[in-house]
């Protein structure tokens, strides 16, 4: 294990891993643990209005806002952070995250400080910000906390976090990993892509993590780690007029990896052709489009062109789409990991910068408007959000934190593109 160091200039997320400390990071990025359904019994905030009826939609995502935050600060740990011993790093910068963009509190309130000093004490000799595992899922959403706070303390540390993403992306530049794996060329459909660290393949829910992550610390469009990324961004999409792979489908959206001949969260079947499909779904398609905006693509090209069309299809609020509602093994997976989707979705969307989709039978929706009355609707009388045990969405600091920044994004996009 590298040798932690701490800075001096403190200003202050189907394999299935053995360990409960990985379905924590697992749940942040759709994660692999098979784990039984869990029933729950959510405790509603009592019905409310609309968001047009209280003042508009910026009003109500302010006020939903001003109660999550207010459970998440109750939460934070005596040592500034938000997680247990057990838990991993990414618990306290994904709360961090929220913090540093609400303009109420803001990255120098001094329990906000406390936190980033904690945070930083997990940084790595090697520039990794993790704790035993999920190095790639840990380091990425630690970056993207630690730019949120806009301090000019933290670019050491920052650019540290930086080499060490860019480092562990296969590439021809790669070094084998424990067990001997090694990317020789584009061939490989690893090529491009991120795993939980430098073991083992690569999967789109770590590497939208790790393009944000590098995003967000201004990572030029042209940058390689960009362009090596699209490739493999590009093999996770059922195109196959530009995806190389044979499970390649036509319908747009994105699946889980390009490996194994594809691979699924929401499942493979057979065609009646036998040819395998590798079924698409909601939460890696908004990661697919928003990962290809960050590469350089535009709107005119046809990857962005399907993923979009592939949104408005299947455009939803109630579930993470093309989940299987009958699962014979999970029974319904349609709530699986919906925290993470709605988190992703709002990234997604406010990148792409169209406030209204179109749906398959014509009608337009605003996403900010229903994204907001949703969340509004499902969140505790405690402020708080909590979803299925599967992929560690039980946890209200980590839920909480997916619906804030969700909710921050519809307040991004909101100065945008103003509601009518």
């Amino acid at each position: 294990m590298p040798k932690r160091s701490l800075p001096t200039n403190f200003v202050i997320h189907m394999t299935q891993h053995k360990h409960r400390t990985v379905r924590v990071l697992l749940s942040a990025v759709l994660g692999i643990a098979l784990v039984a359904p869990t029933a729950m019994t959510p405790l509603p905030m009592p019905p409310a209005a609309s968001a047009a009826e209280v003042g508009g939609v910026d009003a109500r995502v302010q006020a939903t806002i001003d109660k999550a935050l207010g459970f998440l600060k109750a939460q934070q740990k005596p040592d500034g952070g938000w997680q247990t011993e057990k838990e991993p790093p990414a618990l306290t910068a994904i709360a961090l995250k929220a913090f540093s963009q609400d303009p109420k509190t803001g990255p120098n309130a001094d329990f906000v400080k406390k936190g980033y000093e904690k945070l930083l004490s997990y940084q790595l000799d090697n520039g990794g910000i993790y704790q035993d595992l999920l190095a790639n899922y840990n380091t990425s959403i630690a970056l993207s906390a630690l730019t949120a706070a806009n301090n000019p303390a933290f670019k050491p540390q920052i650019d540290r976090a930086v080499a060490y993403l860019k480092g562990i992306q296969w590439t021809d530049k790669t070094g084998p990993g424990p067990k001997g794996e090694k990317v020789a060329d584009e061939k490989n459909v690893w090529w491009g892509g991120w795993g939980y660290s430098r073991a083992g393949r690569p999967d789109l829910s770590n590497a939208q993590m790790a393009i944000e992550a590098l995003q967000n610390a201004g990572l030029s469009k042209d940058d390689p780690a960009f362009q090596n990324a699209l490739k493999f961004i590009t093999r996770n999409q059922n195109l196959s007029e530009k995806n190389d792979q044979k499970f390649a489908g036509d319908d747009g959206g994105f699946v889980y990896s390009p490996a194994n001949d594809g691979e699924s969260q929401a499942g493979v079947i057979l065609g009646p052709d036998g040819k395998r499909i590798v079924r698409s779904y909601g939460s890696m398609t908004y990661a697919g489009l928003k990962s290809m905006i960050y590469a350089g693509l535009t709107k005119d090209d046809p990857r962005v062109k399907a993923a979009w069309e592939w949104i408005g299809k299947n455009w939803t609020i109630d579930a993470n789409p093309g989940m299987q509602p009958n699962d014979p093994k999970l029974g319904d997976m349609t709530r699986y990991g919906l925290y993470y989707y709605y988190h992703t979705m709002a990234r997604a969307l406010h990148v792409y910068g169209e406030p209204t989709i179109t749906d398959a039978k014509g009608v337009k929706h605003d996403w900010r408007a229903e994204l907001s009355d949703k969340l509004a609707s499902l969140q505790q009388a405690d402020g708080s959000w909590k979803g299925e045990k599967k992929w560690f969405e039980d946890n209200g600091v980590l839920t909480t934190s997916y619906a804030v920044l969700a909710l921050q994004e519809i307040q991004k996009d909101l100065k945008e593109h103003p509601a009518k």
